[in-house]
């Protein structure tokens, strides 16, 4: 009995603070240049990332090996960054290739400090955390409208106080938007009330209502691979100008048990002049309407008690929240027997 409490317990943890093995959005690409390293902090883990003169990008542990100092507080040293606290040099393998205080000291060749994989696609980048099932980073399973011309779009980010699985729950609940945004300018329309249907697909699931379509946020698709995505659709009255619904395509990388980022791009598929013509509306109008609507989500979720889960009473429209439950579960669960086969081939 205590070792499937143990299971279970660890089982939680490795949900609550992030299924490895994936791709996790970290920061948007204009935040990482070659002139400053740029921190951030997803899984738990200090990551700092920069720049080298070529534009290539760079990811290891946020932490210099000599006395423990954030590199992010450094510099970018050529290729390579360097720790503001005495100089030491850091490149992008984790390898310390100079100590400026001490010539040849013995600590340069050594691998010191963790690597990691990056990707860059759509105004944004990932970093790549493997687990013993997956150790080296696959490719990234980028949604189709990021490479299709005919769509365009803004990439919005959002720190929230809450843990990711609340962003996620709130995704795949397309019933909160006739209640939560009902005042807003483009999901104040629609039945408050249906029943909710739940389609497999080949790469995850679609959750939407039965009885209404295109009147509100009435459905959505989560996408499970190297990375986990959703997939939305907001129908667009005729004052939000040309081109189709906005499409919501989204992701959330958890920081830690309590924090999340969510990474919001939101598309229109329209081309030529009325593109451009969109593209000045959204910026010049529509992006606070929209802001609103994210900070409604928010202001909700970070103020929910962390043990919510453990009292929650679900019902019928809650058939997606329950799905991506049992999804993480059993991912989270092979990850630790995978681990646990690993440490044991190791004894």
């Amino acid at each position: 009995m205590s070792d499937m409490r143990d299971m279970k317990d660890r089982i939680e943890e490795r949900v609550n603070l992030g299924l490895r093995g994936q791709w996790y959005a970290v920061a948007k690409s204009i935040q990482v240049t070659s002139s400053k390293p740029h921190g951030v902090v997803a899984l738990g883990e200090h990551i700092v990332l920069w720049r080298d003169k070529a534009g290539k990008l760079h990811a290891v542990e946020d932490y210099c090996p000599h006395r423990g100092a954030r590199l992010s507080r450094g510099e970018v040293h050529g290729d390579h960054v360097a720790c503001r606290y005495h100089g030491v040099v850091i490149d992008g393998a984790g390898t310390i290739v100079q100590v400026p205080a001490m010539p040849d000291c013995a600590l340069e060749g050594r691998r010191a400090v963790t690597s990691y994989e990056v990707a860059e696609g759509a105004d944004a980048i990932f970093v790549f955390f493997p687990s013993a099932e997956v150790p080296v980073a696959p490719k990234l399973n980028w949604l189709a409208e990021f490479s299709d011309p005919d769509w365009t779009g803004f990439l919005c980010t959002s720190p929230w106080a809450c843990n990711y699985r609340y962003a996620l729950d709130n995704l795949a609940d397309p019933m909160h938007g006739a209640y939560l945004h009902a005042k807003s300018f483009t999901l104040a329309f629609g039945a408050k009330q249906d029943t909710m249907k739940l389609e497999k697909t080949d790469t995850g699931f679609v959750v939407s209502r039965v009885e209404q379509v295109g009147k509100n946020f009435d459905w959505t698709e989560m996408v499970f691979g190297t990375a986990t995505w959703c997939r939305l659709d907001i129908p667009y009255p005729a004052a939000a100008g040309p081109g189709s619904d906005m499409r919501i395509l989204g992701t959330v990388t958890p920081v830690d048990a309590h924090n999340c980022i969510v990474f919001f791009w939101r598309m229109r598929k329209v081309t030529g002049l009325e593109r451009e013509a969109w593209r000045f509306l959204y910026r010049t109008s529509l992006e606070e309407r929209h802001w609103n609507v994210l900070e409604q989500d928010r202001e909700m979720l970070s103020n929910m008690p962390d043990d919510a889960r453990q009292r929650e009473m679900l019902y019928q429209h809650d058939i997606g929240v329950s799905r991506i439950r049992q999804i993480m579960t059993r991912a989270a669960k092979q990850q630790l027997a995978a681990e646990d086969a690993a440490l044991r081939a190791a004894e």
